[in-house]
């Protein structure tokens, strides 16, 4: 008993233990428990603070749909718009004559012979006096947009002919082609005749305020533009310095090259600091703290891309989105010293089923230009050298290319002649001959058009062959497409691989800077020597007929092995890498490939016909001196668009007269072989 009784204070000992450190247990657990969800509270502040610090936005805005949707539905001011809709118009009005071909619409519409290479099979370009009715109908709306008047209505008598003209041919798509049409497009659904517009001074509005989501559609597009064209440059290609070349020597890199080489300017400037600027820009600019900063920057890159490149409307539209970027009701503080405007911090409390359905939307359309950029690998059909279509990649500047030789070749299957064409015969475009889409498109478009002009030479069965010969980024010349296949019967799909498209010889890349090195030498014998530098596919033939102009001409192996021969000599010879021949001028040469791998050899030679005008000159003791164009030809440009612009308004003038009073229309034609 006495045992037991001292047992008993033991086991209760015991249990009380075990209670207080399961206690203690529990308790340590949940303050591990409150710690972490005080660390997560903490963090989610910190991140908070830095949207609503950085961006001006807290991010509960974006943690649900319901939130979303009165984020995007909250009033603001539509003045910023209203001038960005203003601006343009005016650029479109410009554009329409310029870029969308308005200057030459009678050599683009007004042959029957000529070739358009659309996006959907089967789209036909009407005559040309209906034609001109619809660049008329263009016009007319980008004027609509500009003035604000009848804004919906305007915006799409705007976009239908630019979208079917666009769509029309591919050869003239660019990036910012296509996002012209994107922002006219989102401008039709926004409110952007709010401010500054016919509509809201014949019709006042009760309120100037507009949803927030007619900007965020705007600045997301432009966000996209800017971001992409990062994110493709931050590539080998682009960082290698190979793609925009000689760009030093213009006079807007005239302070670099105080400081820097003009190798170095190209590199460090228009390659590595274009690369980080296009990615880091919309970021800056979207980011209160660094929008003043970085505004500048932004001005003074459109404003050289203006002069440095042939690209349109496009830095003047790119300038006027950047105020989208401010305060939303800047235009009015202009007037005067507080805005007018009172706006809601918040949408409606509970959005409607309206604002969900368009919220959903909203977020379809950026998820879209999201992918679409990287939707190369569904439409491998229209993959080459580069991915997809020029033109919806954001690819900008990336790629230059440089076309040697292009030849067509039209065989009558019965009588086995073989007849050279004019490549540019029915087209002006060039862009078909680095895209096996347009290349067929091109090849049925020759045949419709030879059967339409029933030669007499030129029977009903015929073959056509194309042998082009291109460079991209700094690389050997290469051909694009295989020349023995006929693309009169050449498989295409736009969701297949094209079996007869020859692949960019990448594997020769290593020896680009060596190319840069001997072009160099070659250049630094005389003012007049010049080289070209190939590569062929084994078992394939170069046919080069050299010019009587050309002396000094000798052909040198790089790597692999060739067969040569002339039309001349019937020896045949065979050169491995580092052997050189000489060749004679005013007869072609033959040059096979031979072996498994592909082959590289250059061209040397020198212009005598050059060098011969220039010591006539010197003899006669004229001035060689050309006259300088000047550095900032504004003048000149703005007389040449005005001069477009007459051409233009003549033209819609000539069609309906033509439609009207049935007045013949004087067409300028373009001279055919």
């Amino acid at each position: 008993m006495a045992n037991s009784k001292r047992k008993l204070p033991t086991k209760a000992n015991t249990a009380e233990t075990n209670t207080t450190l399961d206690k203690e247990t529990t308790s340590t657990a949940e303050k591990t428990k409150t710690d972490e969800i005080s660390g997560s509270k903490k963090d989610c502040r910190l991140l908070n603070g830095f949207f609503r610090d950085g961006l001006g936005h807290d991010l509960d805005n974006f943690k649900s749909v319901t939130n979303f949707t009165r984020w995007l539905e909250r009033p603001v001011d539509g003045a910023a718009l209203g001038v960005f809709r203003m601006l343009y118009g005016a650029a479109m009005l410009i554009d329409i004559a310029e870029e969308r071909g308005g200057g030459q619409l009678d050599v683009r519409f007004g042959e029957p012979l000529h070739c358009h290479f659309p996006l959907i099979n089967g789209m036909r370009a009407l005559d040309y006096p209906l034609m001109g009715c619809v660049y008329l109908c263009m016009w007319l709306g980008a004027w609509g947009i500009m003035l604000g008047y009848r804004f919906r209505v305007s915006c799409l008598a705007f976009l239908v002919p630019y979208w079917y003209i666009f769509l029309l041919d591919k050869p003239t798509w660019n990036n910012h082609s296509y996002l012209f049409g994107l922002v006219g497009t989102l401008l039709l659904f926004t409110q952007a005749e709010a401010y500054c517009s016919l509509d809201n001074w014949l019709h006042p509005r009760r309120s100037p305020c507009i949803p927030y989501w007619n900007y965020f559609l705007i600045k997301f597009q432009f966000f996209v533009l800017y971001m992409y064209a990062g994110l493709k440059k931050f590539s080998l290609e682009w960082l290698s310095g190979y793609a925009m070349s000689n760009l030093s020597q213009h006079w807007v890199f005239a302070p670099f090259r105080q400081m820097l080489d003009p190798e170095l300017i190209d590199l460090l400037i228009v390659h590595w600091f274009t690369a980080f600027f296009d990615l880091s820009i919309a970021f800056f600019m979207t980011l209160e703290k660094t929008r003043l900063l970085v505004t500048p920057f932004m001005i003074s890159f459109h404003l050289m891309n203006s002069r440095l490149f042939v690209i349109g409307m496009f830095p003047w539209v790119c300038l006027a989105e950047v105020p989208l970027f401010f305060s939303f009701d800047w235009p009015r503080r202009l007037w005067t010293s507080k805005s007018s405007t009172q706006v809601g911090s918040s949408g409606p409390k509970q959005p409607g089923i309206l604002a969900r359905l368009r919220t959903c939307l909203i977020i379809g359309y950026c998820a879209l230009q999201l992918f679409l950029p990287y939707s190369h690998f569904i439409t491998k059909g229209y993959n080459n050298w580069t991915n997809g279509l020029y033109g919806y990649s954001w690819d900008m500047m990336v790629h230059s290319y440089d076309t040697l030789q292009t030849s067509i070749q039209v065989v009558d299957n019965e009588s086995r002649q073989v007849h050279n064409l004019n490549p540019f015969a029915f087209t002006e475009y060039d862009r078909w001959t680095k895209y096996a889409d347009m290349a067929v498109q091109y090849a049925k478009c020759i045949e419709e058009n030879l059967k339409v002009a029933q030669h007499p030479a030129i029977g009903s069965n015929i073959s056509i062959y194309f042998d082009i010969w291109c460079s991209m980024n700094g690389r050997f010349q290469q051909r694009s497409f295989d020349p023995r296949v006929d693309l009169l019967k050449a498989k295409w799909s736009p969701f297949e691989a094209t079996s007869w498209s020859l692949p960019l010889l990448t594997e020769l890349n290593h020896m680009r800077p060596k190319l840069r090195n001997i072009e160099t030498e070659v250049l630094a014998w005389n003012n007049y020597s010049d080289v070209v530098f190939v590569a062929d596919f084994p078992g394939l033939t170069l046919t080069n007929f050299i010019s009587p102009d050309l002396i000094n001409c000798t052909l040198t192996i790089l790597e692999g092995n060739v067969r040569y021969s002339n039309e001349q000599d019937p020896e045949v010879y065979f050169l491995t890498a580092g052997k050189s021949i000489c060749l004679d001028s005013n007869i072609t040469h033959l040059v096979t490939t031979i072996g498994q791998k592909p082959a590289s050899y250059l061209f040397t030679y020198t212009n005598k016909t050059m060098l011969e005008q220039d010591m006539e000159s010197l003899d006669e003791g004229a001035s060689t001196d050309r006259e300088e164009r000047p550095l900032l030809p504004l003048w000149q440009e703005f007389q040449q668009r005005v001069s477009n612009y007459q051409q233009f308004l003549g033209h819609i003038g000539n069609c309906l007269l033509y439609l009207l009073y049935d007045v013949p229309i004087p067409l300028a034609v373009r001279e055919r072989d």
